[in-house]
């Protein structure tokens, strides 16, 4: 009888969820020891210091971006695009919110997953330390998409 895969579920495909899906997908998924899966609510990641250049237009965030999806198929990782919608502790489980398309069609229903290792690598939030008109006239670093 075998014995199952721990399941590790890393939530945020910023540079350190990323790092980690990767150094894990590579020294522990690819041999079989644990699954490995990376949640993100996006399709790709763009290395944020380099934010500017995309600005400037001498980068094109659409070629220079890394597809999650390719990322884990080189690596050893699953890719699951979603925004967690509820953590359940007690069952070890995560909810994924359904993703539609830009008319509104159902593409992924709500999902579930289930975790041994649950990591949340949600990353940082801006500061406007609040500076007059900032709210109203910036678009912050960890703005959504």
């Amino acid at each position: 009888m075998t014995t199952p895969l721990k399941k590790i579920v890393i939530v945020g495909g910023g540079a350190g969820g990323l790092e980690l899906a990767t150094q894990l997908g590579k020294k522990l998924g690819r041999g079989k020891k644990a699954k490995v899966t990376l949640v993100d609510r996006n399709h790709s990641h763009l290395w944020k210091p380099l934010l500017h250049e995309v600005a400037t237009g001498s980068l094109d965030e659409g070629v220079d971006a890394l597809s999650y999806l390719a990322h884990a198929r080189n690596h050893g990782f699953q890719f699951q695009l979603g925004s967690v919608m509820d953590i359940n502790r007690e069952s070890k489980t995560i909810t994924l919110a359904e993703l539609r398309d830009e008319k509104g069609e159902l593409l992924v229903p709500e999902r579930k997953l289930a975790y041994d290792t649950l990591v949340m690598a949600l990353g940082s939030t801006s500061n406007d330390f609040n500076t007059p008109g900032v709210k109203e006239h910036c678009i912050f670093l960890d703005n959504p998409h």
